[in-house]
């Protein structure tokens, strides 16, 4: 077996949770600190592991629009690894092989590469697990209610399945991932030290499960970070929602930290090392070049410009559930490299260049241009919910779409779907901002556009009496109430329940 293909799928562990993912941010903070010169690339070559392609899905969302100014948004895949292996038990205890992805953050880095919105994604959440790759080259069938951590153990590889769930967050939530990267105990405990120490705020003395933490705000590194960000029980109700919360604290804390020690090679070299060292990342960014340049790419965000979110979710008995219609907001915001709260963060976009468009997308507060406004739209009710279609039919002719033709009924669906011809991806994305959630799919076989009105629009108001839209454009509680901002107090809001 190759090394790329050691580094394709992975093996199942139990046991102790951590939050892994959190390294993999490190490494891309530390490496993006500042410019790294070319004198080193050679050292860094020997560190960096990769994971073969051939288990990335050919089935993908389409790449992020691209700004009027050139740039276009990346989505980073950050996952962690609990394995025991390569000496991470001296860490972790336990020993367990390879290791659940129990941690998983999607950094959406915006098309200005000036603001970033790092989504965390629940352990347990129950999801669809697409076709991934096995060791033998076959292919598994798709599985639903799964649980989130259990695609990176799919094929049981050594080294884990990044593959497989970078497939599956790209089922999840319509984005297209740029980038995955991930990291395990040893790596985040190494980067911690290389930076000196991270401030953190402990809420409460903890001393459960071999984890001894004392209450205040205090520097931690190796061995007493790991038992920070990985710890569970003690805080709180002990549950992973909690130890999110700390995880996204101690990030923005050590965003803080890399960019306050400055550009020295004599500090980047160490902090380089224990970050690459740690890392297996996609083909695409398997050079210290290609890493470099990317990182470089991160140097402008401050950290007033960077947030955190939980996706939106419930629990369903031990486990958890996706919170609709507000997950599909989340992720359709992202989509259009809008902000948490709805405004996009660069100016105007347009659809990817190797997709045509038969106009530009409007910027913020302009209603869609004229071309799109042109393009027919067919509606149907699969909310079941009556006389739905003629009350969207009146808002959306409100907001000037002129050739609106009302279709038949279909069976129910649980959320809102925009079909459109491969040439109209503008047009769709520009009639998707009248409604926060629907999901994007192409039908090479429809003339114009389809709006199948889902269930999450049974309660949509009447337009109101200007005729103009009265469709939903607030920020979904699921969103606001699991965001946190990256300079918030250290202190602030670290448990759950």
């Amino acid at each position: 077996m190759s090394d790329a293909e050691q580094h394709s799928a992975a093996g199942p562990s139990r046991g102790r949770r951590t939050a892994r993912a959190l390294g993999a941010t490190a490494a891309v903070l530390v490496v993006a600190a500042g410019g790294l010169g070319a004198w080193y690339y050679q050292r860094l070559d020997h560190n960096i592991t990769t994971f073969a392609a051939e288990g990335i899905s050919t089935d993908r969302p389409a790449a992020g629009p691209t700004a009027a100014t050139g740039g276009r948004p990346v989505n980073v895949l950050l996952l962690g690894s609990d394995t025991r292996d390569g000496g991470n038990n001296a860490l972790g205890g336990g020993d367990e092989g390879v290791g659940h992805s129990d941690t998983a953050i999607l950094l959406h880095v915006y098309a200005d590469h000036k603001h970033a919105v790092g989504v965390s994604i629940p352990r347990d959440t129950l999801v669809t697990i697409p076709p991934c790759r096995l060791q033998s080259g076959k292919w598994t069938s798709t599985r639903t209610n799964q649980m989130f951590n259990s695609a990176f153990t799919v094929g049981e590889f050594p080294a884990g399945n990044p593959a497989c769930t970078q497939n599956t967050v790209e089922t999840l939530t319509g984005l297209r991932v740029d980038h995955t990267l991930v990291v395990d105990f040893k790596g985040f405990a190494a980067i911690t030290s290389a930076v000196g120490g991270v401030n953190v705020c402990v809420p409460n003395d903890v001393d459960s499960y071999g984890i001894h933490l004392t209450k205040g705000r205090q520097s931690v590194s190796g061995q007493q970070a790991v038992d920070y960000v990985r710890a569970r029980h003690g805080f709180g109700d002990g549950s992973d929602i909690g130890r999110m919360r700390r995880q996204q604290a101690f990030m923005s804390s050590l965003f803080d930290k890399v960019r306050a020690r400055g550009f020295d090679p004599g500090t980047l070299l160490p902090l380089a090392d224990a970050a690459t060292s740690s890392l297996t990342v996609d083909p695409e960014l398997g050079s210290p070049y290609k890493l470099v340049e990317f990182a470089q790419s991160l140097r402008d965000i401050k950290l007033s410009d960077v947030k955190f979110v939980t996706m939106p979710w419930r629990f369903q008995g031990e486990r958890v559930a996706v919170v609709e219609p507000d997950a599909g907001v989340l992720w359709n915001l992202l989509r259009q490299d809008r902000t948490l709260d709805g405004h996009p963060a660069t100016g105007p976009t347009t659809a990817p260049s190797t997709t045509p468009s038969p106009g530009p997308t409007p910027s913020a507060g302009a209603g869609p241009d004229s071309a799109s406004l042109a393009v027919p739209v067919t509606l149907h009710n699969a909310a079941k919910s009556p006389g739905l279609s003629g009350r969207t039919a009146t808002a959306l002719r409100g907001n000037g779409y002129r050739d609106v033709t009302i279709g038949a009924n279909t069976p129910a669906r649980p959320t809102t779907l925009i079909e459109y011809a491969p040439a109209l991806r503008s047009a769709a994305e520009q009639l998707a901002r009248l409604y926060p959630g629907a999901e994007l799919r192409t039908a090479p076989d429809t003339e114009g556009l389809t709006l199948t009105l889902g269930q999450d629009r049974a309660d949509s108001p009447d337009p109101d009496a200007t005729g103009a839209t009265a469709l939903p454009t607030g920020i979904p509680t699921g969103i606001t109430e699991n965001t946190r901002p990256a300079d918030s107090d250290l202190c602030s809001d670290l448990s759950f329940g």
